[in-house]
């Protein structure tokens, strides 16, 4: 019987689970481990946080006396050193042993460095917690010269946010339209544009090497070196496994989970960013990791698995909102609703007559009825996903 659940990491994953044990009507113990003051939301490190018109308290996944009223007992400034399922603890770093019939690991993911020559300099940044974010500030005066290397849904929010500030900033990605998988080749494209349109000297190439010199920082690109006073890495993300590996469990590019959650010890769950399914593509997006909490709660209470949903996500840059939906890279074919040049306009991704993706630009409407499309495999004609004088929430009724 589950008495005591130990949640290991405060993120959008770890306090996810601790709401939904709760909601779902669990009365046992709940304790949530984190290395921080309080848990807090990530996405605003790039825009709000970074530009510093919010401070971390105004970031807060819940307000302190969240947990008090959910009777979730919240550990910060601590790390978990060590597993112990066969004696129903974990170890805190302080040694103390805090007891444990079933642990959820929702320990994160640390931001990646490339594999290059001088990386760990001290004007190379990341940006993955509310400490890099700090640090990275000062660096993104009027006028410094930033190199942000990776063009994904970071180093973009991290770019658009630099040339607001005043920066003169490149960016830089190996792929000529990032993004395209998710977003559809000619919107990736589009928005890839945007970047130039904003004062963002956007660079296919390489990085090749980082030296530091007493002016700035020397990088390497495509055989070409320039100097900058500072290089912001958005390169992805290292899923931080340790305590896992440290206890024996199954460990691949990431925890091995079940479609339950369960690792290979059936006392240790694994949520968020940190957790693989097998021959299951990893989705490292905010609600991704929340709906990971909702189904390992579901699997501690022995209940059913909430309902299924289109994977979700957004991103903002160069004061435009961006949503998606779905798979677009399974889509067959493509479907505009608007113009490019409409203040707001969305894509549809078809295959075989259902909306399998869309994606849209300050029109989060339209991709909410294609989720409920998605969801609901309801058949829809391209023309009319393509006429916005179409209501589309009409065409859930098929």
């Amino acid at each position: 019987m589950t008495e005591r659940v130990v949640i290991v990491g405060g993120g959008i994953a770890g306090v996810s689970t601790a709401a939904s044990l709760r909601a779902g009507g669990f009365d046992g113990d709940v304790t949530l481990v984190d290395s921080g003051d309080f848990p807090y939301d990530r996405p605003p490190l790039s825009k709000d946080f970074l530009t510093g018109t919010k401070d971390v308290k105004e970031i807060a996944l819940q307000p302190s006396r969240w947990y008090d009223d959910q009777r979730v007992r919240l550990i910060n400034r601590t790390t978990v050193t060590a597993l112990r399922p066969g004696d129903g603890a974990v170890e805190l770093g302080d040694g103390r042993l805090l007891r444990a019939d079933r642990v959820v690991l929702a320990t994160g993911g640390a931001a990646a460095r490339l594999p290059v020559p001088g990386v760990g300099g001290e004007r190379v940044h990341v940006l993955r917690t509310a400490d890099d974010a700090d640090r990275l500030r000062p660096a993104l005066a009027p006028g410094a010269r930033v190199l942000v290397v990776g063009a994904g849904l970071i180093g973009a929010e991290v770019a658009s946010t630099a040339v607001r500030l005043g920066c003169e900033v490149v960016l830089v990605d190996p792929v000529a339209v990032p993004l395209a998988a998710a977003l559809g080749p000619e919107l990736a494209a589009w928005l890839h544009a945007l970047h130039t349109r904003h004062r963002v000297t956007a660079v296919q190439a390489a990085v090749e090497s980082f030296v530091d010199r007493p002016e700035g920082i020397e990088v390497g690109l495509g055989g070409v070196t320039r100097l900058y006073d500072a290089v912001v890495l958005g390169v992805g993300m290292v899923p931080c496994t340790e305590l896992a590996r440290a206890a024996g469990l199954e460990v691949d590019r990431g925890i091995i989970v079940d479609e339950r959650h369960v690792t290979s010890n059936p006392a240790v769950l694994a949520v968020g960013d940190p957790a693989r399914m097998r021959q299951v593509p990893r989705t490292e997006h905010w609600e991704a990791a929340q709906h990971d909490g909702a189904r390992a709660a579901a699997t501690l209470l022995g209940a059913p698995d909430p309902a299924p949903a289109a994977p979700w996500f957004w991103t903002d840059r160069h004061g435009l909102h961006i949503e998606a939906v779905g798979h677009m890279e399974a889509a067959a074919q493509t479907v505009l609703r608007g113009s490019y040049d409409d203040p707001s306009f969305a894509v549809f991704g078809l295959r075989d007559g259902l909306v399998v993706a869309a994606a849209s630009v300050d029109d989060p409407a339209a991709v909410r009825a294609a989720r409920r499309l998605i969801d609901r495999r309801v058949r829809v004609a391209a023309d009319r996903l393509a006429d916005p004088a179409v209501n589309l929430r009409g065409l859930l009724r098929g």
